[in-house]
């Protein structure tokens, strides 16, 4: 297979633990020039993958926020966006704290036409929230303010479980027909879109917009949230960091993040 379009997901795949882009990966990546086109596909909203960006040879399409949005990075551009309506997370959140022992805290991240916006309004969390990772651009308000408006992603937080623990829970009680339920790293955070939304979703559209069909997609991830993507994909390669469902949904595991894994595999087909 020499595929015309590579997707990565970047926590735990294309980045390493320390959140670097190697040389050897740089290197790797120059190699599709030409030859195939590149794109990123993470949880993270636009604004959060600068830092990476930053570390690569080009600015591709971004398929952002678990596939909600499809963001082209080299022009500041929201292509396509897909956000929860307010009665569904109001709903989601009644359930998800009849569900998880000890309740849950909400906040959202919403999607403006840059991603270099305020950070305060698109990302908003309630007070007693307790953030996942350190975070100083924010903003702050009543839980009902929050859930008022659409978002293009929900964030159900526990202190006490871990996001495998919370999905179990939750998981079973939340229709497909009204979000879908997943997350990126095991830290007891749940990340819920609208109905059908997951890199998968953004990639197809990414495809169709290039002319590129499925089978001639190359796809890479490891966590939960990258498995629709990794089926999707022509040719699906986990990590060997990954979780252990996204291995069995992979066509291929390679080297871990840390062992130049996404390097491997394009040195392999493009060299």
């Amino acid at each position: 297979m020499t595929p015309r379009l590579v997707v990565s997901d970047v926590d735990g795949t294309l980045i390493t633990s320390q959140e670097r882009v190697t040389q050897r990966l740089r290197d790797a990546i120059a190699l599709l020039d030409g030859r195939a086109q590149f794109a990123l596909a993470t949880g993270r909203p636009p604004r959060w993958i600068f830092p990476i960006l930053e570390q690569l040879p080009l600015r591709p399409v971004c398929v952002c926020a678990n596939g909600a949005v499809l963001y082209d990075s080299a022009n500041d551009k929201v292509l396509h966006a897909t956000n929860l309506a307010p009665g569904a997370m109001r709903s989601i959140v009644r359930t998800a704290r009849e569900a998880l022992p000890g309740g849950c805290s909400v906040a959202v991240e919403r999607v403006g036409e840059s991603a270099f916006e305020h950070p305060e309004t698109l990302f908003v969390v309630t007070p007693e929230y307790i953030h996942a990772w350190e975070s100083s651009e924010h903003g702050v308000a009543e839980e009902e303010e929050i859930l008022a408006k659409p978002a293009m992603k929900l964030l159900l937080r526990s202190e006490h479980l871990t996001a495998s623990q919370m999905l179990e829970a939750v998981g079973p009680h939340i229709p497909a027909e009204l979000a879908h339920v997943t997350f990126s790293f095991d830290g007891g955070l749940l990340e819920v879109s609208a109905p059908g939304v997951v890199k998968a979703h953004a990639l197809k559209i990414l495809a169709e917009d290039l002319g590129i069909d499925r089978e001639d997609v190359l796809a890479f991830g490891d966590m939960p949230n990258d498995i629709e993507m990794l089926r999707w994909a022509g040719h699906g390669v986990a990590m060997a960091n990954a979780d252990p469902r996204v291995k069995k949904a992979a066509d291929e595991v390679t080297a871990a993040n840390d062992d130049f894994g996404v390097a491997r595999v394009l040195e392999r087909i493009f060299s």
